[in-house]
């Protein structure tokens, strides 16, 4: 009972004689480790107590929290210390753009955020630093013009139960978090996010290392079964956020490549997500082994270590049932799951395709799919771009159509890897239905999409599909198409 209801330890400072052992001895023997500042003889497997036995700790600044860690004593912290107000009723908040003072990310500026596993002995619980200057530089804002700051947030954390397929998960609440805080805005994720600090936070007193406050409490808080210790690095220096971005983008990219092998039809279940419902009260992402979130930060596996995680959570798992349609995705226990998630507004769900009950799309996509009639295929622009699109929209003014948890057929926002699934548009024809994308796009997902032309057996389907610096004009496109015979145009009518 001591040693799993009472969280005591001792601490046993100075020489040790023989009735600090007796007494040590008997406090071990309840459940309770001892530490010293002395040398003495080391006990570090478990067994009577949870962790370790007998430590020594001679730095005495360390010495409180490497006790607690060893107890395995769950620290909450009561009130975050932020200057504005901080709760759940203030997720989903909008900050417009009169009464922004500053931004990052999105098409303003370069910004990610990034969460990491740690050895305990390489954190220090607590530590907030900023690299490169804080909010205070940046000139007022004006009715034209929004101050913009690169960013890079690095949240490392470690605990006795991490482990590193968890990271993502975690660093996805980053999104939910921040957006507790009154004034403060965060969409998107990785190194797509968004986030703007308005006037009203700003003159409360809020900077950049509440930002550390929020995630360091609210990780602590909610995963204490996982995370012991946070530290969190904030970056606004231009050249450390580039040198940290490199780092994070391969760490996304090794997350995105564990799927391998896994299909749809090789599983029973899928996930759902429904974070992005206090944004788009209706939405609900379906995450199988062919087709990760729309924000691109989730796949399967995610969902499924989420779940594990916390069984009551935003990623609860979907038991199939009855295929309904192989080609459009679509099954029973699906639909089911998706009407009563979506507060009733979503009777059918077809997970692969975009012209007939097409998946519900939120604000966090990465990427939104649109139709082009005139040319019988489908352009895909991703989140940053801030050109001219075929359809006669930007990004920005087709995300305020396509999001929102609507089933809008035609369009579609989805995670920039599923161009690249066997999964993607099965019903309309998949990849060879792209006539346009963006430069960026095609030069970031290059090899991926090239492998899946060749297994298509059109290994020059990528040369065939145009960009930006082909053309933005629906006439032109058509133009162009026809001159190198993309094999949309031979294709049946989309509608």
């Amino acid at each position: 009972y001591t040693k799993a209801r009472v969280f005591a330890f001792g601490l046993a400072l100075g020489f040790v004689d023989d009735m600090k052992y007796a007494t040590g001895a008997g406090a071990i023997n309840m459940g309770f480790p001892v530490i010293s500042d002395t040398d003495i003889p080391q006990i570090l497997p478990t067994g009577i107590c949870t962790y370790e036995h007998l430590v020594k700790e001679p730095d005495y600044s360390k010495i409180v929290p490497r006790s607690i860690e060893v107890r395995g004593v769950k620290v909450k912290v009561s009130k975050i210390p932020v200057p504005v107000p901080f709760a759940a009723a203030f997720e989903g908040e909008r900050i417009r753009k009169e009464q922004t003072y500053v931004e990052f990310g999105s098409k303003y500026s370069t910004a990610f955020e990034y969460l990491r596993m740690r050895a305990m002995d390489e954190i220090q619980d607590g530590k907030i630093e900023i690299i490169g200057p804080d909010i205070d530089s940046v000139s007022p804002s004006s009715p034209d013009k929004i101050p913009a700051m690169p960013l890079g947030i690095i949240v490392e954390v470690a605990g006795r139960k991490m482990q590193k397929d968890f990271e993502p998960i975690l660093e996805r609440q980053i999104h939910h978090y921040l957006n507790f805080a009154m004034g403060i805005f965060h969409m998107g994720q990785r190194n797509m996010n968004w986030i703007r600090i308005s006037k009203d936070a700003y003159n409360s007193g809020f900077r950049l290392k509440h930002f550390g406050e929020i995630l360091h409490a609210k990780l602590l808080e909610d995963y204490p079964s996982l995370v012991d210790k946070v530290q969190v690095f904030i970056y606004t220096d231009k050249n450390e956020v580039e040198k940290y971005l490199q780092e994070a983008k391969a760490a996304y990219e090794e997350r995105d490549t564990r799927l391998a092998g896994l299909t749809d039809e090789s599983v029973d279940v899928f996930y759902s997500c429904t974070l992005c419902q206090s944004y788009a009260p209706n939405h609900v992402c379906v995450i199988t082994p062919e087709k990760l979130g729309l924000c691109g930060a989730y796949n399967w596996l995610d969902g499924k270590a989420a779940y594990e995680i916390n069984p009551r959570g935003m990623n609860q798992p979907i038991t199939k049932g009855e295929l309904i349609d192989p080609i459009k995705g679509e099954w029973k226990g699906v639909n089911e799951f998706v009407y009563m998630k979506s507060n009733k507004s979503v009777e059918r769900f077809c997970n692969y395709s975009i012209m007939e009950s097409p998946t519900t799309s939120c604000g966090c996509f990465e990427c939104i799919i649109a139709l082009l009639p005139e040319c019988n295929g489908f352009m895909v622009v991703n989140r940053g771009y801030t050109g001219m699109t075929p359809v006669g929209m930007t990004f920005t003014t087709l995300a305020g159509s396509v999001g929102g948890g609507n089933q809008t057929p035609g369009f579609l926002g989805v995670g920039r890897l599923y161009l690249t699934s066997k999964k993607f548009l099965v019903p309309e024809g998949g990849l060879q239905r792209i006539v346009w994308i963006t430069k960026e796009l095609k030069d970031l997902l290059g090899d991926k999409l090239k492998k899946r032309a060749e297994e298509l057996g059109i290994p020059d389907l990528i040369d065939k599909i145009a960009d930006e610096t082909i053309t933005t004009d629906t006439n032109k496109l058509l133009e162009y198409l026809q001159s190198v015979n993309h094999p949309a145009l031979s294709m049946p009518p989309l509608i």
